[in-house]
């Protein structure tokens, strides 16, 4: 009876073990696809295989979000200005933002979202969306962004995104190094000590 429960054991533990390996393993080689390309608030292309060699923090939102998206947004501006204090943010790491809900969150909105938190437009944060012109085509693209990193959302049908709750940071090929917590658990100094340590 002991011998069972000890290889029982042994069973379940090895079982963890597998799980957690794979969770550590599909992370450690998710990536945002190269070819991806949206459209910035400022109706520009952005192309993740185009040379961005630098660092990237990356959150996805959607403006209409109540609660736990404003409240990461502003607390990488807490990030950002600690960055750059250092010379880093703009040099090294560039922070995106990627709205799940193209359909509202035209470039003209994304600006707007932008401006409500007093980010400067000058390149260094860049916020992403979908054309209209291409909308269909852009949702796939959006998806297939967040699926690559295990971001998972839904719309209800009520417009209030049901999402993962993840900021990611990414190397210079858009490669995961480490994710975050978002909303009131995103911690601006835990996160700014960790990317002091990979520049």
């Amino acid at each position: 009876m002991k011998k069972i429960y000890v290889i029982s054991s042994a069973l379940i533990l090895l079982g963890i073990l597998a799980g957690i390996s794979f969770f550590l393993i599909r992370d450690a080689n998710a990536k945002i696809p190269p070819t991806i390309t949206l459209t910035t608030q400022n109706n520009d292309s952005y192309r993740f295989g185009d040379n961005h060699k630098k660092l990237k923090l990356v959150e996805f939102v959607y403006t209409h979000c109540p609660d736990i998206c404003p409240t990461t947004t502003q607390k990488m501006v807490a990030l950002k200005n600690k960055l750059q204090k250092t010379g880093v943010y703009g040099k090294d790491i560039q922070f995106l933002t990627i709205s799940i809900d193209p359909y509202r969150d035209t470039p003209e909105v994304m600006k707007k979202y932008m401006n409500s938190f007093g980010i400067s437009n000058d390149g260094n944060w860049v916020f992403l969306t979908g054309s209209h012109a291409s909308i269909k085509s852009d949702l796939k693209k959006i998806k297939e962004a967040a699926s690559s990193l295990q971001f998972q959302y839904k719309d209800p049908g009520n417009g209030f995104f049901i999402h993962s709750t993840f900021t990611f940071l990414l190397d210079e090929n858009n490669k995961f190094i480490k994710k975050f917590p978002m909303g009131e658990q995103f911690n601006e100094q835990e996160v700014y000590d960790y990317i002091s340590k990979q520049l």
